[in-house]
């Protein structure tokens, strides 16, 4: 259930995503998509609670470079797996 890319791995929960990278860890949960959504995800993640990675660096910012190659490693992963994800 792990891909291996640019030093970031991807795990895809029940609720949400589990990302090491750069040795540090941070989960990002997600939402399935209402069945009466405009577009056709399958997993919604609300970008505003991205904030900090997990404990023990809680303290540490996720940077928006570190954020877009993550969420480039999320779509990679859901690709893979015949999900499509919508990052709002």
């Amino acid at each position: 259930m792990t891909r291996r890319g640019s030093s970031i791995a991807v795990e895809i929960g029940d609720h949400a995503f589990c990302v090491r990278a750069w040795g540090r860890v941070l989960t990002i949960p997600f939402a399935p998509a209402p069945e009466d959504a405009e577009d056709e995800a399958d997993l919604l993640v609300g970008l505003d609670e991205i904030e900090h990675w997990d404990p023990p660096d809680e303290e540490r910012l996720v940077e928006l470079d570190e954020l877009a190659k993550i969420l480039e490693a999320i779509e990679r992963e859901c690709d893979k797996r015949g999900l499509a994800v919508a990052f709002e």
